[in-house]
């Protein structure tokens, strides 16, 4: 599979937030996005996703566009702001809606995914009651428990400690060899160079393969 980003603008207000982007991005492989605070990086993201439309250009998957067609937007998976999790129910429960709605009742395939984060044995304790770790990992098992092929994560080692990043980071690799397109924005240099194929460069809502 191919995702194809051309010449994407998106201008807010008159202002250009992301700038005539072009990416070619394939399958079995991990990309990376590295940039300081509001250079664009959460922005294209969502451009990527449609949670945005652009001013201008296209993002097309296997040569069809996604924005103008009923593109099956279920095969992404994301993390990029805080999902709405319902903060009284447990954090079984909260993955146990989400997968209902696409899925019948699976327990089993729920309590695995809990397993894979680390989550199970405070999986029927409150989301509220969760630490800021516990709540990423939650955020984390959303964004990859329905087989999407398309991966995004956003700073997702927000709140994790050094062993669950490690954990986060066989995943990671894990879902590439299950040959995904995963997308992966961080402040920290190293996991990009550990863990991506090519790692793109955002700055002023520009995209370059080196840093300006």
């Amino acid at each position: 599979m191919d995702l194809l980003v051309k010449d994407y603008t998106k201008t807010i207000n008159g202002r250009v937030i992301l700038d005539n982007i072009n990416l070619k991005l394939c399958s079995g492989k991990v990309y990376g996005f590295y940039g300081r605070n509001g250079s664009g990086k959460t922005m294209l993201f969502c451009a990527i996703s449609t949670l945005i439309l652009p001013t201008k250009g296209d993002i097309l998957i296997d040569k069809t566009s996604i924005i103008n067609t009923d593109y099956d937007l279920r095969n992404f998976g994301i993390l990029i702001e805080t999902p709405n999790f319902y903060s009284y129910l447990s954090g079984f429960d909260n993955l146990d809606m989400l997968y209902r709605i696409n899925h019948k009742k699976d327990t089993n395939y729920i309590d695995d995914i809990l397993k894979k984060m680390e989550l199970y044995d405070v999986r029927n304790k409150k989301y509220k009651e969760y630490s800021l770790g516990m709540k990423q990992k939650l955020r984390i098992a959303q964004a990859i428990m329905e087989d999407q092929k398309i991966i995004i994560f956003d700073e997702p080692t927000n709140g994790l400690d050094e062993i669950s990043i490690k954990k986060l980071h066989s995943i990671i690799l894990e879902l590439k060899k299950q040959d995904k397109i995963i997308l992966l924005a961080s402040h920290n240099k190293d996991d990009l160079d550990y863990l991506c194929d090519q790692v793109f460069y955002i700055a002023n809502g520009r995209v370059s393969d080196k840093k300006e």
